[in-house]
């Protein structure tokens, strides 16, 4: 039987991009919006806080939008300060690429294993899922899951006892899963 486990994020994540008045790299966010209008045209910005000296940036969502092509519901959160629409319009590409920042998830998420105590069995299937796009090691996630040390799960992968269709080394941010198989001694 699988054991599922989902990767989940505990709160939004950094944001990083240089301060302008202290040169620090990162801001957060608690999902505040402002949006600003201009007649018939909507600006939208996410509003973040320098971690360092509290200065106020502000991520543009939206510039000189009419107001007939935005999503009244998108735009109904944005004025309600939604903070779910802040980590959705924080995991979208184009969002971060326009705005030049990237995200650090760095004890922005937990790993829920669903309390299984099958970590003792010999042959043991999991499925991993992410609940949001956050990039994480997978050898990271399993070490933790498991109460192994990265290393030993490094051992095990290239020993051919843990094996998994997806790519173990690097990040991944989407669903995978896995098979470690235990000697018995």
């Amino acid at each position: 039987m699988p054991n599922d486990w989902v990767v989940k994020p505990v709160r939004l994540p950094l944001i990083r991009r240089r301060c302008q008045v202290c040169a620090s790299d990162s801001f957060r966010t608690s999902g505040k919006f402002r949006v600003n209008a201009n007649h018939k045209l909507l600006d939208v910005w996410l509003l973040a806080l320098c971690t360092k000296c509290g200065a106020t940036t502000k991520i543009n969502i939206f510039e000189r939008a009419n107001v007939r092509a935005l999503n009244p519901e998108l735009l109904e959160r944005a004025h309600q300060n939604d903070p779910t629409l802040a980590a959705e319009l924080l995991q979208d590409g184009v969002v971060r690429r326009r705005n030049h920042i990237s995200l650090d998830w760095s004890d922005a998420w937990r790993l829920d294993t669903g309390g299984s105590d099958d970590k003792d069995l010999d042959v043991m299937d999991v499925s991993v899922r992410f609940a949001a796009q956050i990039p994480v090691r997978p050898v990271r996630l399993i070490a933790e899951g498991c109460g192994l040390s990265r290393g030993e799960v490094e051992r095990m992968v290239m020993e051919g006892t843990l094996v998994s269709a997806a790519r173990l080394s690097g990040k991944l941010s989407s669903d995978f899963t896995f098979t470690l198989k235990r000697h018995a001694a």
